[in-house]
């Protein structure tokens, strides 16, 4: 081998050997990125002695789209389990006095109280007290279902909002990556933007990667609606106003597309943005139509008929939907309604003496073997014998279908229990696998910083072996010159 050929190969060992150490420190400063991955400096010779780096990184493709399905579903079980926290909280407890179930409870009580004592005034007041306090119950659950779809809805004004952001920061990386990729640049950390962004954007919405050529990305929903090919798509949101019962939340639209809401054609399975969607526009309302079904239970329970001769049908009678004198004959919203009728309330001006005897609706409604006796209590045990027997429910409300409105009343407090607990055993799960897909990304694709103080150490005897070689070349080149001269 001829000096001047021996010279080259211990020159580009050497800048070979530099650039690789540079690597190492690399990969040593961003060991504790968990959004780092590991970057490989490979020699690759080019004939005549010459050798340069190529830089490439490790990864494992099929790891990391599983990382990003387990995040999507992590983000969908805990916004889910956050709703239900928040109205399990609120209206289903069955130990809170407050609670609907425990105000049926008590109602009965007072209202069997009247009736095994129905000249005492202080028990029929108490009664038409606990009835008072059962539909201020109900109308403070019914509030509370519609204040958490508005926090629902919030959270996806935000969500869509991160997402537009995050498709941005997707933009700009993605358009790095095959840019230097293009002119064959070191395009490693514009990869590893890119991920970042995806990553996070997982977590907002499923989404599924495709890689063409040239190494650029097209995202979709895991619903199948682009997301991003070639530039972002919009996704757009729709906040509402003020949510009343039966009311129906804005729909989430990419790129003309409606992917929440019930008639979305490609609904969103995953995400923290579909997770809210899914509590705001099924789980709350469910148990908003339970809570309606309590109430029109209880207007239907207590209704008075005409005595006297035949008019439009049954009236309301101690509870009433506050809008007509009619039975309801639409049960939507009855739970935010629902209130003690004014004629037997004394709150109000009403005649406590109409508990016991009829008639909230005039003289013709009247119980007429009542009549003038203070201690006649076969009304009152009528209305007890209504409240506690069994009723028909719709089977779709998922509570039974023939039940009493207090069993009713804590069945319905049972599904909210039952629904927050799935859902946090689902979150747990899902937290779990996300966390052993990510353990198990980082061992392949991560930073050991013991293997990089190794690697670093071979590199750098391999570039004081060169910089030797070229001090060896440099004294035979010296005693060459100097005998030729």
């Amino acid at each position: 081998m001829g000096l001047s050929l021996a010279l080259n190969t211990a020159r580009a060992s050497l800048a070979a050997s530099s650039n690789q150490i540079a690597v190492s420190a690399r990969n040593v400063a961003g060991a504790s990125d968990p959004g780092y991955s590991r970057k490989i400096a490979a020699l690759v010779t080019t004939g005549a002695g010459g050798a340069v780096v190529n830089i490439t990184r490790a990864t494992d493709a099929a790891l990391y789209a599983r990382t990003l399905s387990a995040s999507s579903s992590a983000a969908y079980g805990d916004a889910v389990l956050t709703g239900l926290t928040t109205l399990a909280r609120t209206v289903g407890d069955t130990e809170d006095a407050t609670s609907p179930a425990a105000r049926f409870a008590g109602f009965e009580a007072a209202l069997q109280a009247a009736a095994n004592q129905p000249d005492s005034t202080d028990l029929a007041r108490a009664a038409v007290k606990a009835a008072r306090a059962l539909a201020s119950s109900l109308n403070d659950a019914a509030g509370a279902v519609q204040a958490a779809r508005a926090e629902s809805d919030a959270g996806m004004q935000a969500s869509v909002a991160r997402i537009n952001d995050l498709l941005g920061q997707f933009d700009r990386a993605n358009t790095a990556v095959t840019r230097g990729l293009a002119f064959g640049a070191d395009a490693t950390d514009a990869l590893d933007d890119r991920d970042r962004a995806l990553t996070a954007l997982s977590a907002e919405i499923g989404v599924t990667a495709v890689v063409r050529e040239g190494g650029d990305v097209a995202l979709y929903t895991d619903s199948g609606v682009p997301l991003y090919d070639r530039g972002a798509r919009a996704v757009r949101f729709t906040p509402t106003p003020t949510f009343t019962p039966g009311s129906t939340g804005g729909m989430v639209v990419i790129d003309n597309v409606p992917v929440t809401g019930p008639n979305s054609p490609m609904p969103l399975a995953s995400g923290r943005l579909a997770g809210l969607a899914a509590f705001r526009d099924t789980i709350a309302p469910a148990y908003e139509a339970q809570l309606d079904a309590m109430a029109g239970g209880l207007i239907e329970s207590f209704a008075e008929t005409d005595a006297i001769g035949f008019d439009s049908g049954p009236r309301a009678g101690l509870f009433t939907d506050g809008t007509s004198a009619l039975l309801p004959s639409d049960r939507l919203g009855l739970s935010s309604r629902i209130g003690v009728n004014a004629a037997v309330d004394p709150a109000r001006g009403g005649q406590l003496p109409l508990l016991r005897t009829g008639g909230l609706n005039g003289t013709d409604y009247r119980d007429l073997a009542a009549g003038t006796d203070a201690s006649y209590a076969g009304r009152l045990r009528t209305l007890v014998s209504n409240l506690t027997a069994p009723k028909t429910f719709d089977p779709g409300l998922g509570l039974g279908t023939s039940l009493s409105l207090a069993d009713f009343a804590e069945n319905a407090a049972g599904w909210i229990e039952g629904r927050r607990k799935d859902a946090s055993e689902a979150a747990s799960y899902q937290k779990t696998l996300l966390s052993r897909a990510n353990e198990a990304l980082s061992n392949v694709a991560g930073v050991n910083g013991d293997d990089e103080t190794a690697l670093t150490l071979q590199l750098e005897r391999s570039y004081t072996a060169s910089a030797k070689i070229i001090s060896v070349i440099n004294d035979l080149l010296k005693t060459l010159l100097d005998t030729v001269r």
